[in-house]
This record gives structure tokens, C-alpha cells and sequence, in this order.
């Protein structure tokens, strides 16, 4: 799939939601997903995103390392999701990392759900990819929930994962694993 393959649209609960291939052009509009409380509480970044970082993540980033969807309401990024791949470790060609942020104001109105079934898609239908994993903070519950409607299941608890606002916080590997066929 290349970086000019149309956009797909779904139905989200606010209305319709395009999926697309995101850009190195979409760096600002990504770096206002991370603004919001409930996206930095929920994921690894930093509060106070760069969008010169997105800008160069974006940049260097290659097909066979990341595939990188948004999630758009008209022109408006809501939402991402990146599939983050083990392109030159051979061993490992069918595992890919899961990472997803959707904007604050539009959390519990599908978006993730719409990114996610994107993702499994991809995974299952065109990369060829077994295994999806994840990490998921142990309070993130409406994550989790989403996660497990998708088949993920809870492989272990990583102690201390991160430092969240003044103290550690544990996390959830989950992972999906497919079985062409099944």
C-alpha cells in the first residue's frame, strides 16, 4: 500500500470518520492529539508535543518500518495510529506494535474503533502480520476494553512500566495473535 492509496470512510458515531495514510504535512495536527490531558495520561509522550518532532518521526519513518493512519473529521485530525514494524529484523517480519491516540474531545465516539478495525484489517488482510502487541496503562480501562473486542488478551503486567504524573504506573501487554484461515 502506498502513501496514495484513497482514504477509507467508516461510520463513527459522530458521523463519518476518513481513514487515511498519514503525512509528514499532518505533524501539527498530530501534535494537537498529544495536547490533550486524557491522550498524555494514557500514552508514553511528554506533555507539551513538538510538531517539528511528529514532523521528523513522519519524515523518516519508511513503509517498512511504520505504517501511520489518521483518523479525520472533514480536514480535522482527531485521531492515530501507527503500526510499528520489525522491517529489517527477519525473525520477527510477522510482529508489528500497536500505538493509538484519539483527541480528548472526540474519545468514546468511535474513532477508535474505526482506527483499530483499520489496523486489524491491514495486519490480517495485507501485511501478513501473526502477532499485534501492545502496551496499555492498567487504569486505561475504556483502552483495554476496546483492545479485547479486537482479541487481545492481557500476556503480562509490566511493573513500574512509566512515570505518570509523580509516580509509577504499571501497564498491560496485551496481544492479538491471528491465525489465517481460523
Amino acid at each position: 500500500m502506498n502513501r496514495t492509496t484513497a482514504s477509507r470512510r467508516v461510520r463513527a458515531r459522530a458521523g463519518q470518520i476518513r481513514l487515511r495514510r498519514s503525512s509528514p504535512s499532518d505533524a501539527a495536527a498530530i501534535a494537537r492529539v498529544f495536547e490533550g490531558p486524557r491522550v498524555i495520561e494514557g500514552t508514553l509522550q511528554l506533555p507539551f508535543p513538538s510538531a517539528e518532532v511528529w514532523q521528523q518521526r513522519l519524515s523518516r519513518e519508511t513503509e517498512s518500518t511504520l505504517v501511520s493512519l489518521v483518523a479525520c473529521d472533514g480536514d480535522e485530525v482527531v485521531g492515530t495510529l501507527g503500526l510499528h514494524l520489525n522491517g529489517g529484523m527477519p525473525r520477527r517480519q510477522h510482529v508489528a506494535e500497536l500505538g493509538m491516540a484519539v483527541r480528548d474531545d472526540w474519545q468514546g465516539r468511535g474513532v477508535g474503533t474505526a482506527l483499530m478495525q483499520a489496523a486489524v484489517d491491514l495486519a490480517d488482510r495485507w501485511m501478513q502480520l501473526r502477532r499485534l502487541q501492545l502496551t496499555v496503562f492498567v487504569d486505561n480501562a475504556p483502552a483495554i476494553r476496546l483492545y479485547q473486542r479486537f482479541g487481545f488478551e492481557v500476556e503480562g503486567t509490566l511493573r513500574e512500566l512509566a512515570y505518570r504524573d509523580g509516580r509509577y504506573v504499571d501497564g498491560l501487554m496485551m496481544a492479538r495473535l491471528h491465525s489465517p484461515g481460523a
